[in-house]
């Protein structure tokens, strides 16, 4: 078994992060998920929320995903997101305003996308 998989992840508009990792964890619709080198081949639907991925490096990168697919085959992970944000690019306090805002407005999107953002920079 390989000690690492490589990683791809991919919003619509630009590629957010690439690199070699030892797991990398996300939603789904069926749920949370775990993938590692080795794992078996999988084609998935990604839920708005954190994704961790564990670098080789040891480190770890937390990014906000707001929906898309993922694929895994050949030790090599796709994340295609609609929307990506890495953890270290994400403003705190404007995603506390936005959420704040969705709030006073009834937008569940909104709010939802907000509560993401906020999560990703808790985990990081």
């Amino acid at each position: 078994m390989a000690a690492e998989l490589h990683v791809e992840l991919v919003a619509a508009d630009r590629s957010v992060w690439s690199g070699e990792a030892t797991m990398v964890i996300a939603r789904t619709t069926s749920g949370d998920i775990g993938v590692m080198p080795g794992h078996q081949p999988l084609l998935g639907v990604l839920e708005s929320g954190p994704v961790t991925i564990r670098t080789s490096e040891g480190s770890t990168v937390v990014a906000a995903v707001h929906g898309g697919f993922l694929s895994f085959a050949d030790n090599k992970l796709s994340l295609l997101a609609e929307i990506a944000e890495l953890a270290e690019e994400i403003d705190t306090q404007r995603a506390e305003r936005a959420l704040e805002r969705a709030k006073s407005e009834s937008d569940a999107a909104a709010e939802r996308r907000a509560e993401v953002r906020l999560r990703a920079v808790a985990a990081h």
